[in-house]
């Protein structure tokens, strides 16, 4: 019924675009570019909201600094609670009302996928969504407005299976996943990675993102005496895993996937549980050790206190706001590309004809790179391990090929 409705939504909206007076170039004008979003500030993924908000400061810094050819950034983002049909009310507000001149990282998967027909539809850029699912890289001939930004899960759940077959002895493994196509994504990445051993996952279970525990699950999985346990969950129910794990006193190999490893979160778990986890990396972490004297960080530290608001030390060291600022550069980035001409087909343009180097928020090396046939920026990643309540990067420069 909620699919149907949404669809019924969607389907007016489409005729609605059609209907009304053209505009030649919406949320652009000679002094302003109107950039939209949609985000959970409230409910169990409220934290990810950061994101967002790192987002809004460096544009702000950008904005202080003439803008983009003499264009002032206006970002207007709205509060989903990480839920599909809030966003699909949000984006239409943002794109009717609001008239922004594209959509630019919003989170979660299933609200994306909510709203990708709406904007392909309407020919609305929606870009570097804050998701890893490959759908949003691979899927461009049907929708072509839409680009992701991530790392596609399917490809770190490959790395983990990869690392699994390399360095543990008779694993037995057991994966939490959400039951979307970002839990789902990881899980057949994983299967991927093991391959042969890919029957070494014991039991595998999967949960509603509109569910409130998940804790009987860990339950269920620990059951199966397995020895690696994937986390392939977001918010809080990556927290109830972890606390889970240490309540009943098991201790596995934990695989936490990225999106839930910011150190924000990590430290708030249980420690004895969380100490060995190991995940992937890609942008620089403000609270690892190894970036305390790095330019980027002094970067992110120096605009978040200028520009983010009533923020406290605790955000200085919070890697979702430099995944925003990361993200952020790299719409500032395409929107020079441009050019002083805006327009929606000139901006995806640019942002499917992209080689930029140098990023001052992503690790060292990583070049973030788009064609018109290879829509996945980010596709090179680091390993990392949790220790002394803090994530330690290891290993070489792993290099991804989605598909």
């Amino acid at each position: 019924m909620r699919v149907f409705l949404l669809s019924v939504v969607l389907a007016g909206v489409a005729v609605a675009a059609a209907g009304a007076r053209p505009v030649a170039t919406p949320g652009v004008s000679s002094s302003e570019i109107v950039i939209g979003s949609s985000v959970p500030l409230s409910g169990e993924a409220a934290i990810a909201g950061n994101v967002a908000r790192g987002i809004d400061a460096y544009f702000k810094s950008v904005n202080a600094k003439g803008g983009v050819f003499g264009r002032k950034l206006k970002f207007t983002y709205l509060d989903d609670g990480y839920d599909p049909g809030r966003a699909v009310n949000n984006t239409i507000r943002l794109v009717q009302q609001e008239q922004v001149f594209a959509m630019f990282s919003s989170l979660g998967t299933s609200n994306n996928l909510a709203v990708r027909k709406l904007l392909n539809d309407s020919k609305v850029p929606q870009l570097f969504v804050s998701s890893g699912a490959t759908t949003f890289g691979r899927d461009y001939k049907k929708y072509p407005w839409t680009i992701g930004y991530i790392p596609p899960y399917s490809e770190e759940g490959a790395i983990y299976g990869q690392y699994v077959v390399k360095k543990i002895k008779k694993p037995k493994i057991a994966v939490l996943y959400q039951a979307d196509d970002y839990g789902r994504d990881l899980l057949s990445g994983l299967k991927r990675g093991l391959g042969k051993k890919s029957k070494s996952i014991v039991a595998s279970v999967g949960y509603d993102p509109t569910s409130t525990d998940v804790q009987p699950l860990v339950t269920q999985l620990k059951a199966s005496k397995a020895n690696v346990f994937m986390i392939f969950a977001f918010g809080k129910f990556s927290l109830q895993a972890f606390n889970a794990v240490s309540r009943l006193g098991w201790k596995p190999q934990i695989f936490v996937n990225d999106v839930s490893s910011a150190s924000a979160l990590m430290a708030i778990v249980p420690q004895k549980a969380a100490t060995g986890a190991i995940s992937i990396v890609f942008g620089k972490d403000p609270a690892a050790p190894v970036w305390n004297r790095d330019r980027g960080i002094r970067l992110f530290q120096s605009i978040l206190k200028q520009y983010g608001g009533d923020i406290g030390p605790r955000d200085l060291k919070d890697g979702y706001y430099t995944a925003g600022m990361a993200t952020a550069y790299t719409l500032v980035d395409v929107l020079k590309k441009a050019g002083k001409n805006l327009t929606r087909d000139g901006l995806m343009r640019a942002a499917t004809h992209l080689t930029e180097r140098g990023n001052p928020f992503v690790l060292p090396g990583i070049v973030i790179k788009t064609t018109p046939t290879s829509r996945f920026p980010l596709t090179q990643v680091r390993l990392q391990r949790w220790s002394k309540s803090a994530w330690h990067p290891f290993g070489k420069l792993l290099s991804l090929k989605p598909r």
